[in-house]
């Protein structure tokens, strides 16, 4: 896998960053058009650099070691249901079909991939230091979810976690997995009236929904 240079990791890194950004504060109309193009320039973007599949976390590589990611999720998502039905803020899902769910754990899945295959990499060669690139990677995926507090701080924690254990098991499937467990029990949990349905950008601004569960 070659090496670039400096440069072109920052510029990478502002083109990609940058077409996240601008398409989560789009309009709902604009973003279904455009968030498959982003998709498709930050796959592009990474896979030209030729890595193999357990390099990007998709082979067999640190799978069965970081399985027990997965289940430690289960637990602490049981614990947060539980604790959420004591105070009264559990709720169920807004759209809780197989689909909607099926989808959503796939799109966390590619979230860990933009995470630890697109920006880490390129932000620990810019700023030559694992300690320093994890914590600008967790900062930028936290921006991602803004405005909405609770879910910026929430990924603010879960994205230096998950590069921490990306860079012991280079294995991706337990960790998109856990964020889907996670950002499940996130909805479920918190009233919907903190989060706006996950929603983040302008999508959060503009969302209309029902009161605080009581």
């Amino acid at each position: 896998m070659s090496q670039p240079g400096r440069a072109r990791d920052v510029v990478e890194l502002i083109l990609g960053y940058g077409l996240i950004m601008l398409v989560i504060w789009m309009p709902d109309h604009l973003q279904r058009i455009l968030s498959p193009v982003v998709l498709v320039v930050t796959l592009a973007v990474v896979l030209a650099r030729g890595p193999s599949r357990d390099e990007l976390g998709f082979g067999r590589r640190g799978l069965l070691p970081s399985l027990w990611i997965v289940p430690a999720a289960v637990v602490l998502s049981t614990v947060s249901v539980l604790l959420a039905k004591r105070l009264g803020t559990f709720h169920p899902l807004s759209d809780s079909n197989v689909k909607h769910v099926t989808g959503y754990i796939l799109w966390t899945l590619y979230q860990q991939f933009l995470l630890n295959d697109f920006v880490l990499p390129r932000l620990n060669r810019v700023l030559g230091s694992e300690s320093s690139a994890v914590a600008a990677t967790a900062i930028l995926f936290a921006g991602a979810h803004l405005p909405s507090p609770w879910l910026t701080l929430a990924t603010l924690v879960w994205g230096a976690i998950s590069c921490l254990l990306f860079r012991r098991y280079r294995n991706l499937y337990a960790l998109g997995l856990a964020q889907g467990l996670l950002g499940l029990c996130f909805a479920v949990c918190v009233p919907d009236a903190l989060h706006h349905h996950l929603r983040v950008g302008l999508g959060y601004l503009r969302y209309h929904g029902t009161p605080p569960v009581r």
